[in-house]
C-alpha cells in the first residue's frame, strides 16, 4: 500500500513579510500657522461656530464646514469602507465633499488644497467605531485623490484633551482650551434655550431670528478676545422679548441615544429635533457639556477601581508611586469647575430651573441593567437616562435615536430597554435607528408615537383645568419644570392654583 505523502508549506521569515503601517500626515509647524486654514465641525451648528470663533481669536485662519447632508452621505459611502456606521459616512464625506468643491468649483490644485488646508476633529478609543474614524478619513481621502491631506485629531480621555499630531501648529495651550469649553457651554445653554422658546413663540420664525443675532454677538466676542459676560447680558434682553404663549399643550420629547446622531441637526438624524417641532412637540435635548461630565465620571470610577494597584501597577499610565487621591479630586474639581461655568452663564441667558444631570445618579440606577465597566458609545447613560425619564416623570415621551450599525447604542435600546420598558410599562419609549435613506419610516413611527404622547399630555392638563388660575400669575420666559408634571401648561395650572 503507497504511503501518502503531505506537502508541508514553509512559511518564509517573518522579516520578509512587508507589514502595512498607514501613511499618517499630520504634520503641522508653527511657521504654517498665517497661511493654513483649519476646517471644523463635529457638533452642533451653533458649537461648531463658537469653537471656530475661538480659533480665530487665537489667530488661526477657519472655515466652518456644513452640517452634513445626504449628499455627505452618499460620498461617504462611495470612498468609504463598508460596515461603517452613519456618523462615519456623514462626516468623512463631509470633509470629500467640502475638499471637492475647493477643487472643482473654486479651482485650487490639490497640492495646494494639502499644503494649505488641514481638517481638525475629535478622537477617541474604544469598542466604539469612533476610535477609528481617523483611519476612515484617510481612506476616503487617499480613494477620492486627496493622499496626503492632514487630518489633526484632539483626543478626549477622561476629560482631558491631547492634540495628536506633530508640529505645535495648533495653540494648544490652557487659555485655547478654556475658550474651546466656553464655546462647548454657551452653545448648549444657547441651544437649550431655543428649544424651550420656540415651540411656543407668537410670532413664527421669531426665536430663530433673535438667536441669530445672539450667535453673532457671542461669536464676535470670541473673536475679539472679549469677555463673553457682558455679551450674553445683552443676549438675554433680546430673548426676552420673543412673545410666546406656554398655555399651549405640547408633549415634551427627551431625544437620548447615540452622541452624533442625538447631537446632529441635519439628515444625519432625518432632522430629528425640527420634525418634533413641526409634529407639535417640544424637544429636551442632551446638552454636549453632559459628555464631558461622563469623562470626568469615567476618571474618577476608574481611579477608585484602581486605587488598590498604586504599588504594583508599574506600565506607561500606571499608577505604581502616584496618589490616587491627587487624581480623583482633580477629576472631581474639573467637573464642579464645569458646572459652576455652566450654572453662570446659564443664569446669564436666562435659563433657569435647569439643572445638567447628575452623573452618579445616571450610574447607580443603571448598573443593575447595564454595567458601569462596559463601556463604548454613551456607555450606560442612555440606560440610566430612560429609567429617569419614566421614574421621575421628566419627559412625557422618550426618544432614542442611533445610527443602523451602532453596536453599543443597538445593543442597549434594542437589548436592555426592553427590560426596563417591562419594568416601567406607563412610559412611552421609541428606539429609532438611522440608515441615511429611511426618513419615512422613521418619521412614521415617531408620529404613531407622538400621537400617544400628545394624547397623554392632554389628560395631564385637563386633570387640571378645573382649578382656577390666579391673576397673580404670570409666565416667565422660561418656566420652571416639575418632576410630577411634564407639559408646560400643567405646571402653569399647578402653579396658579
Amino acid at each position: 500500500m503507497e504511503k501518502s505523502s503531505i506537502a508541508i508549506k514553509v512559511l518564509p521569515s517573518e522579516a520578509t513579510f512587508a507589514h502595512y503601517k498607514e501613511k499618517n500626515f499630520n504634520d503641522f509647524q508653527v511657521v504654517e500657522r498665517g497661511r493654513t486654514t483649519l476646517l471644523m465641525s463635529g457638533l452642533t451648528g451653533v458649537q461648531d461656530e463658537l469653537i471656530s470663533a475661538v480659533f480665530r481669536g487665537k489667530g488661526h485662519r477657519i472655515v466652518t464646514l456644513d452640517i452634513p447632508s445626504l449628499e455627505s452621505f452618499n460620498i461617504g459611502k462611495e470612498f468609504g469602507n463598508r460596515g461603517q456606521c452613519n456618523p462615519t459616512y456623514f462626516t468623512v464625506g463631509n470633509l470629500v465633499k467640502f475638499l471637492t468643491y475647493l477643487r472643482d468649483d473654486k479651482g485650487i490644485s490639490v497640492e495646494q488644497i494639502i499644503s494649505d488646508y488641514v481638517f481638525v476633529t475629535a478622537g477617541s478609543c474604544g469598542p466604539c467605531r469612533f476610535g477609528s474614524y481617523i483611519t476612515e478619513y484617510r481612506k476616503a481621502l487617499r480613494d477620492s485623490g486627496f493622499e496626503g491631506f492632514r487630518v489633526m485629531v484632539v483626543s478626549q480621555t477622561s476629560g482631558a484633551f491631547q492634540q495628536i499630531g506633530r508640529g505645535g501648529g495648533l495653540k494648544s495651550n490652557l487659555s485655547l482650551y478654556s475658550n474651546i469649553i466656553k464655546a462647548i457651554i454657551i452653545g448648549d445653554i444657547v441651544n437649550i434655550l431655543g428649544y424651550r422658546i420656540r415651540p411656543y413663540e407668537v410670532e413664527k420664525g421669531s426665536t430663530d431670528d433673535t438667536l441669530k443675532v445672539i450667535r453673532e454677538k457671542i461669536k464676535d466676542a470670541f473673536e475679539k478676545s472679549l469677555a463673553v459676560s457682558p455679551v450674553l447680558d445683552e443676549c438675554r434682553d433680546l430673548l426676552s422679548k420673543i412673545a410666546v404663549d406656554r398655555s399651549i399643550v405640547k408633549p415634551k420629547v427627551s431625544v437620548i441615544g447615540e452622541f452624533w446622531a442625538m447631537t446632529t441637526e441635519g439628515d444625519g438624524n432625518y432632522h430629528l429635533q425640527r420634525f418634533l417641532e413641526s409634529e407639535g412637540a417640544e424637544v429636551d435635548i442632551q446638552p454636549v457639556t453632559a459628555w464631558i461630565q461622563y469623562l470626568f465620571w469615567q476618571k474618577k470610577y476608574d481611579t477608585r477601581q484602581r486605587a488598590f494597584l498604586n504599588r504594583s501597577d508599574s506600565g506607561n499610565k500606571g499608577l505604581k508611586g502616584k496618589s490616587t487621591t491627587v487624581s480623583y479630586f482633580s477629576a472631581l474639581m474639573s467637573e464642579k469647575i464645569l458646572k459652576a461655568f455652566f450654572n453662570k452663564y446659564a443664569k446669564k441667558l436666562g435659563l433657569v430651573n435647569y439643572s445638567l444631570p447628575n452623573m452618579q445618579k445616571i450610574a447607580n440606577v443603571s448598573h443593575q441593567y447595564y454595567d458601569n465597566d462596559i463601556r463604548g458609545g454613551e456607555g450606560h447613560m442612555e440606560v440610566g437616562k430612560a429609567i429617569l425619564n419614566a421614574k421621575y416623570n421628566k419627559s412625557t415621551m422618550t426618544l432614542s435615536v442611533k445610527p443602523f450599525g451602532c453596536m453599543p447604542s443597538s445593543g442597549v435600546s434594542d437589548g436592555v430597554q426592553t427590560v426596563i420598558s417591562k419594568h416601567f410599562p406607563d412610559s412611552l419609549f421609541l428606539p429609532i435607528e438611522t440608515t441615511g435613506d429611511g426618513k419615512v419610516g422613521v418619521q412614521s413611527r415617531v408620529q404613531m408615537m407622538l400621537f400617544k404622547a400628545k394624547e397623554r399630555a392632554k389628560e395631564e392638563v385637563e386633570s387640571l383645568s378645573k382649578r382656577p388660575r390666579s391673576e397673580k400669575i404670570k409666565d416667565p420666559l422660561f418656566w420652571p419644570r416639575s418632576q410630577k408634571y411634564t407639559t408646560t401648561a400643567a405646571t402653569i395650572l399647578e402653579a396658579s392654583k
